[in-house]
C-alpha cells in the first residue's frame, strides 16, 4: 500500500537548517518588536492591557497547543485511537464557565495576578497558598512540555536530550526575560500559524504517499479501530469512557484556564472583560481543529507503517520524530522541526515569574520598591525558573504516554486550587487560613488516591481524581469558613 520511506538524513541538509534559522530568527524578532519599551511590572506582565484579542486568542492556543499536543497527540493516535476528543467536549464546557464566572471576578479586581482574586477575596494567606500551589502544577505540566519537545528534536538531530533541554531553555529566557508578555503573546500568535501549517502539510505529505489516498488510509484505520472516539459504557477504572473523559477535561480546563497564571495571563491582556470572554470563547473554534490535525497525523503514521517496507519506531512516542527523520524530504524535514522547536520555546516563565514577584517577593520580601528593582527581579526569576524546568524535564525521561500522564499529574495539585477559587467564586462565606487546610486536603487525599492506583490496591481511574479533589477542597473550606457577606 505505501512505498519504502525516503533513506535517512543523519545531518540536516542547508535547506533544512536555513528554515529551522529563519523560523527561530523570527520568534526573536517578533520578541524584540512586541517587548520593547518594557517601563514597569504592569507592561512586562500584563503588556499594558492593550493586546489584540486575535492576538491573545491566537497565544492562548499556541500555549494549549504547545510540544505536548504536536508530539504527543500522534503517538496517542498511532498507539490507541481519538477517544481524547471526549476530553475536549469538557474543555468546551469549562470555557464556557470560566468566560461566565471566573474572568469577570479578575477584572473587577484589576488582577495582575489572578492569585490577587484570592487575597480580595480572603486574605492574603489564600493568596501565598494558591500561588505555591500553582507553582507545583505550572512546573509538572511543563517541565513535561519541555521533556516532549526536547525529546523529539533529540531524535530529529541525533543529539543528547541534555543538549536540546539546554538549547531551548536558553532560547526561551533571552526572549521571555526581554519582552515580557507582550513578546510571549505575539510570538504566540505565530507560533500558532506554524504548529496549524505544519499539520497541514503532515497531513498532506501522508496521504500523498499512502496508495489509495483518502480512501486507503481510512479503511485500514477503519478496520483497526483507530478513529473510535465515544465510549459510552461505565466503569469506575476506564479512563477512556466518555464520562470520565468529559468530567476530567472540564475540571482540568476550568483549574487550566481559570486557576492558573500561565493561561489566564494571556486572558488578562486585553483591554476589558468582555473582550478576554470573546478571546477565550473564540478558542473552542480555533483549537478543536488543531487537536484534530494532529490526532489524524497519529492515524496517518499508522496507516503509513503497516507497509512491511517501512521501520517503524522502537518506541511509538517517538513515532513522530522517526518519521521527520526517516521519510521526509529536504526542506520539510526543517519546517516540521522548526515547528516543534518553536513548541518548545514556551512561555511558563512568564507566568512563573508573575505570580512570583506579585504574590510572593513584593507583599512578603520587598516592599514599595522601585518598578525598575521589581522588573529586574522578573527577569532573574525568568532565569531561575527556566532552570528548574530543565530539572525536572530530565525526570521525566521514563514517561511513556506523555498526554495521559500529564492530565494525570497535573491534576493531583490542581485540584487544590480549583477548589478554593470555586469556593471564591460560588459561595459568600469568609475564610483564610482555614482555606490551606482545605487546598491540602484535598491534594493530599488526590494524591494518596494515585499512589493506591500505581500500586493496582484499587482499580479508579486516575480520570476522576481532579474531580474527587476538587468536592474535597471545596467542602472542606465550605464546612470550616464562617457565614457572612462577601467582600466586593
Amino acid at each position: 500500500m505505501i512505498p519504502a520511506a525516503l533513506p535517512c538524513l543523519a545531518v540536516l541538509a542547508p535547506l533544512d537548517l536555513a528554515v529551522v534559522g529563519i523560523s527561530v530568527a523570527l520568534l526573536l524578532v517578533v520578541s524584540w518588536v512586541f517587548g520593547r519599551e518594557e517601563k514597569d511590572t504592569t507592561d512586562f506582565f500584563l503588556g499594558g492591557r492593550k493586546v489584540p484579542p486575535l492576538a491573545a486568542s491566537l497565544s492562548f492556543v499556541a500555549t494549549e497547543i504547545s510540544a505536548l499536543t504536536l508530539v504527543s497527540f500522534p503517538h496517542t493516535a498511532y498507539s490507541e485511537n481519538w477517544r481524547w476528543l471526549q476530553f475536549f467536549i469538557g474543555q468546551i464546557l469549562a470555557r464556557i464557565v470560566v468566560a461566565w464566572l471566573f474572568i469577570p471576578a479578575f477584572y473587577h479586581h484589576n488582577c495582575t495576578s489572578i492569585y490577587q482574586f484570592l487575597r480580595h477575596r480572603f486574605g492574603p494567606q489564600t493568596q501565598y497558598a494558591g500561588s505555591a500551589f500553582f507553582f507545583v502544577t505550572r512546573l509538572l505540566g511543563s517541565g513535561l512540555r519541555l521533556y516532549a519537545a526536547s525529546m523529539a528534536v533529540a531524535v530529529i538531530l541525533q543529539w543528547p536530550l541534555w543538549t536540546t533541554l539546554f538549547l531551548f531553555t536558553v532560547v526561551s529566557i533571552l526572549f521571555i526575560a526581554f519582552g515580557g508578555i507582550k513578546a510571549v503573546v505575539w510570538a504566540g500568535a505565530y507560533q500558532a500559524v506554524v504548529f496549524l501549517s505544519a499539520g497541514v502539510v503532515l497531513i498532506l505529505y501522508l496521504l500523498n504517499h499512502i496508495d489509495g489516498g483518502v480512501t486507503a488510509a481510512w479503511q485500514t484505520a477503519q478496520a483497526a479501530d483507530k478513529m473510535s472516539i465515544f465510549n459510552f459504557h461505565f466503569s469506575w477504572s476506564d479512563h477512556t469512557i466518555f464520562w470520565a473523559g468529559v468530567a476530567n477535561g472540564c475540571f482540568v480546563a476550568m483549574a487550566a484556564f481559570g486557576a492558573d497564571q500561565e493561561m489566564v495571563q494571556r486572558l488578562l491582556t486585553v483591554r476589558t472583560a468582555r473582550a478576554s470572554q470573546k478571546t477565550i470563547l473564540s478558542t473552542i473554534i480555533t483549537v478543536l481543529p488543531a487537536y484534530w490535525m494532529y490526532l489524524i497525523v497519529g492515524t496517518l503514521l499508522y496507516v503509513f507503517y503497516t507497509n512491511p517496507q517501512t521501520t517503524p519506531p522502537v518506541e511509538a512516542k517517538k513515532v513522530l520524530s522517526h518519521f521527520v527523520l526517516t521519510s521526509l524530504p529536504v526542506g520539510l524535514k526543517g519546517f516540521i522541526l522548526a515547528a516543534i522547536i518553536l513548541a518548545s520555546i514556551d512561555s511558563p516563565l512568564s507566568s512563573l515569574t508573575s505570580s512570583f514577584v506579585t504574590d510572593i517577593y513584593r507583599p512578603l520580601i520587598r516592599r514599595n520598591a522601585s518598578e525598575t528593582h521589581y522588573l529586574f527581579v522578573s527577569r532573574i526569576g525568568v532565569v531561575a525558573f527556566g532552570l528548574v524546568l530543565v530539572g525536572i524535564a530530565f525526570a521525566c525521561t521514563g514517561v511513556d504516554n506523555l498526554v495521559w500522564k500529564a492530565f494525570e499529574l497535573v491534576g493531583l495539585p490542581a485540584c487544590a486550587l480549583l477548589g478554593v477559587f470555586l469556593f471564591g467564586l460560588l459561595t459568600r462565606r469568609t475564610a483564610n487560613g482555614s482555606n490551606i487546610l482545605a487546598m491540602l486536603t484535598g491534594s493530599i487525599i488526590t494524591t494518596a488516591l494515585w499512589i493506591l492506583i500505581q500500586m493496582e490496591i484499587i482499580t479508579l481511574a486516575w480520570t476522576w481524581l481532579i474531580v474527587i479533589g476538587t468536592t474535597i477542597t471545596f467542602i472542606t473550606a465550605f464546612v470550616l469558613a464562617t457565614p457572612g457577606s462577601r467582600p466586593s
